[in-house]
């Protein structure tokens, strides 16, 4: 349960939960964006959005005593919309039905502790290695959002146009990198709302007409799910592949944010692995009911942890700030995404000090390890880098003869893993 006592410093948890509450605000306005394309209704998918986020991250915070915040997936609603609803020709209340499912399968796994021994099974080295990716794929996000990367049909990706947005950006990141250096508490969030301003003040962001709206109506979405026709057997496919993602995404990013939160114990086990893991798998359950596509752990949350978030404060004032933007969604609409950028790059710049922990001098860890940091980065999926590193370090194993290195949980994974990779 959360403290209340001397050891919490209330005002840096309060400015971390407002700083992560920033970087993944974007949520609110992206996640109806790409579930109204499945012919949900916009506005109220913003309302659900907000309220799921909110309640499950209070809860978090709650229960748990930890600074990490939930949320709509973003890649899981894409799938929800893309694959499920427009490619095969599933309704969104059905898809709906099958992200239920998922949850209720993926909450049955944690409870009869499944998850928990495959957080535990896997090597220190690649525990750091998965930090890493993860840093290097949040740095690549603020990098797209801020125009300095961009597509390129020829290489996948190259330098973007320096436009005066962009240079707002890498002057904000300047900024927060001295910040950090003379050690100046919330430098992130200080970026952000500078940036904001700037953008304001040059034309590039318009002030709302209204700062408040109470007219969001969830009804026509809510409640609306259908897990009778779910239960087809031609729909399994789809429902292991959401519990899979789910569960890959959620043991990375926890493990990730565990590290930076000092959540990891002499051992190298992550403390309240089994709670934070529950409530992710009821947060989908619950999400699928109000109406949005699958919840799973934000690895934004990284943002308020770099700002000095250690406890469960910081995702309660996150928590709460999503269900303020139920009627202040015209003010935090002004926050653009090339002001969030500099902090998520500055957050994957933080998290790569954990590569020091990795020895790459031995390649039965270090070469799994490399795998995972480079496919987490170049996939755009956590989930998919974790599936490969997983199998390599396997693999070598195997090869190897260290059949006893092989616990019967990272056999586990390792099975997994394929059938991730081939669903």
């Amino acid at each position: 349960m959360i403290k209340m006592d001397k050891s919490v410093n209330f005002s840096t948890e309060i400015m971390a939960g407002f700083t992560t509450f920033l970087t993944m605000a974007y949520i609110i306005f992206v996640n109806p964006q790409i579930l109204s394309a499945a012919g949900m209704d916009k506005t109220a998918l913003i309302g659900v959005t907000c309220i799921v986020t909110g309640i499950i991250t209070i809860l978090t915070g709650l229960l748990t005593d930890t600074p990490i915040a939930m949320a709509p997936g973003m890649g899981l609603n894409a799938y929800f919309t893309y694959t499920l609803v427009i490619n095969q020709k599933v309704s969104w209340e059905i898809a709906l039905g099958i992200v239920f499912l998922s949850g209720l399968l993926f909450l049955i796994l944690t409870l009869v502790g499944i998850r928990e021994k495959i957080v535990e099974a896997i090597p220190s080295e690649l525990l750091n290695a998965i930090a890493v990716g993860i840093g290097i794929f949040i740095a690549f996000i603020g990098l797209q959002n801020m125009k300095l990367i961009v597509g390129n049909p020829e290489t996948l990706v190259t330098t973007g146009k320096i436009g005066t947005t962009t240079l707002i950006s890498l002057f904000t990141l300047f900024l927060i990198v001295i910040l950090y250096i003379k050690r100046v508490k919330g430098a992130l969030l200080i970026g952000i709302i500078a940036a904001t301003i700037v953008s304001v003040l040059m034309g590039y962001t318009k002030l709302p007409s209204r700062f408040i709206s109470f007219d969001l109506n969830i009804s026509p979405v809510f409640a609306k799910l259908n897990i009778k026709d779910a239960l087809k057997l031609s729909l399994l496919a789809p429902i292991f592949s959401l519990m899979f993602v789910d569960m890959f995404d959620s043991i990375g990013s926890l493990l990730a944010l565990g590290k930076e939160a000092n959540l990891i114990d002499k051992e190298g086990k992550m403390k309240k692995i089994t709670p934070l893991l529950t409530i992710d798998a009821a947060a989908t359950m619950f999400g699928a009911f109000m109406g949005t596509s699958t919840t799973t752990t934000y690895i934004e949350s990284a943002a308020g942890i770099e700002s000095g978030g250690r406890s469960g404060w910081t995702s309660i004032t996150t928590g709460i700030l999503f269900l303020a933007a139920l009627i202040f969604v015209p003010i935090l609409s002004i926050v653009p995404s090339f002001a969030t950028a500099p902090a998520l790059i500055m957050v994957g710049f933080l998290m790569m000090k954990n590569i020091k922990n990795i020895d790459f001098q031995n390649l039965e860890v270090g070469f799994p390890s490399f795998v995972i940091i480079i496919m987490i980065g170049l996939s755009y999926s956590i989930s998919t880098g974790l599936a490969f590193g997983f199998l390599s370090y396997t693999f070598i194993k195997i090869v190897r003869g260290k059949f006893k290195d092989i616990t019967p949980t990272m056999w586990l994974i390792a099975v997994l893993s394929i059938l991730f990779l081939v669903v």
